[in-house]
């Protein structure tokens, strides 16, 4: 290469992808975007640990070859599942470091698979938006505050929500408050009850657009370009959805 790019440009991360060819000859998963890769594989058996282990060193060796060198220091392990072996990898002769958890693409992944924390730390920054909107626009009419909070505040509530959906009450109530404090900031609805205030907003709830967001997903599963994967899903759990359901 005689040039390089900005970082940060769109180009850089098109053209990374296209030169990009990492993943040959690896036998786990390799999640690619931009710089960030990320190696995932099934380990119930000390053959899944060693398999890792060769994807570590071939993507090790990939680099040298390039030219490249891995950030080892950002390089880190997240173990999930229960009894999980927690077994110790290496790259390039160094031992990666565990983690507890993992930042992706601003959704925050724990061992656990726990998303309280990420529902909390979700509904602080809408809050803090929603605080930003309340202090600056002195007007509180409908026409104002409602396309504002639509596109500042609520995309931060549903922003890969598909992947960090709430399950507990309290997580679903505490991101359902940010959305009620926004309609209580809109004048001349301070006499109706929260649900009024949303039925005359036109407004629904957030766990109804998470549902909405779910069919949304399903559907392009069953008719985008992976639908052939999408199919197989689906019908494989209907067949055991309809097989519960008889036994019940």
């Amino acid at each position: 290469m005689t040039s390089c790019i900005p970082q940060g440009s769109i180009l850089g991360l098109a053209l990374f992808n296209i030169v990009c060819d990492m993943d040959s000859g690896i036998e786990c998963t390799l999640g690619k975007f931009a710089n960030d890769t990320k190696l995932c594989g099934v380990v119930n058996t000390l053959e899944g640990r060693d398999a890792i282990q060769r994807d570590l060193d071939r993507a090790e060796r990939w680099a040298c070859v390039n030219i490249m060198k891995f950030s080892k220091a950002k390089c880190k392990v997240l173990h999930l599942g229960r009894g999980n072996p927690k077994h110790k990898y290496s790259l390039g002769g160094e031992w990666i470091e565990s983690s507890p958890e993992k930042k992706d693409l601003g959704v925050r992944v724990e061992e656990n698979l726990n998303v309280s924390r990420q529902c909390a730390l979700t509904a602080q920054k809408a809050s803090y938006i929603l605080g930003c909107i309340k202090s600056s626009m002195a007007s509180r009419l409908r026409e104002v505050i409602l396309p504002l909070c639509s596109a500042l505040v609520r995309p931060h509530l549903e922003s890969c929500v598909q992947l960090w959906s709430p399950q507990h009450r309290k997580d679903t109530e505490l991101l359902e408050w940010v959305q009620r404090r926004a309609t209580k900031m809109i004048r001349g609805l301070e006499h109706l009850s929260c649900e009024d205030k949303m039925r005359e907003l036109g407004l629904f709830s957030l766990e109804k657009r998470r549902l909405q967001g779910d069919l949304i997903a399903a559907f392009q599963y069953m008719m985008g370009p992976t639908r052939k994967l999408g199919r197989d899903f689906l019908q494989r759990h209907a067949v055991i959805g309809q097989g519960v359901m008889a036994l019940n």
